[in-house]
């Protein structure tokens, strides 16, 4: 029954989701509004991500740190990661190849998501780490792909994970976000 109500659904492209309002992603042809915008405390702790992240990759010649931009994974997928590090060269309006880090901080309104659908897909388009961030519980949980799957590293609160980027390793203080 489930598969027949799929097939009623719209399957939305990336053609469409340029021409949208406001900020959207589509999985697999599904549209998920990115709204409400997120809290004070969820930008408090995205931002603080991103300084950090900045901060460790200031000597790697190889990494970027980028806050939210669209990642077209195919013409019906379209994400936008609240905090991610790239380790190849950026060109043109968005990111066409897999992240070498994500960091996705939950919240009420995409916490199923990020935790069920957006960390199938990572698993798939090969992202080497996600990060799930509980902005309510101040814990991490940190995720590597290992042969294809992802395996839990940690939960952590206030510990420093060291990430091996490739050309960059970098050590992330989680202590820090909170």
């Amino acid at each position: 029954m489930s598969a027949l109500l799929r097939q009623d659904l719209p399957n939305y492209t990336f053609e469409d989701y340029q021409e949208w309002e406001g900020r959207w992603e589509i999985i697999a042809g599904l549209a998920y509004a990115m709204s409400p915008a997120p809290t004070l405390y969820h930008q408090s702790v995205s931002n603080k991500i991103a300084h950090l992240l900045t901060s460790a990759l200031k000597n790697c010649e190889h990494c970027t740190a980028l806050l939210p931009v669209d990642w077209k994974i195919s013409d019906n997928t379209v994400v936008q990661p609240d905090n991610l590090v790239v380790c190849y060269p950026l060109e043109g309006k968005y990111l066409t190849k897999a992240p070498s880090l994500i960091f996705e901080v939950l919240s009420k309104s995409t916490a199923t998501k990020d935790q069920n659908t957006k960390f199938a897909l990572y698993e798939q388009e090969g992202v080497p780490y996600y990060v799930l961030v509980s902005q309510d519980d101040k814990v991490a949980k940190v995720y590597q792909l290992v042969q294809g799957k992802y395996i839990k590293l940690a939960d952590v609160d206030k510990e420093t994970i060291i990430f091996d980027l490739g050309k960059c390793s970098i050590a992330f203080d989680f202590g820090s976000i909170w």
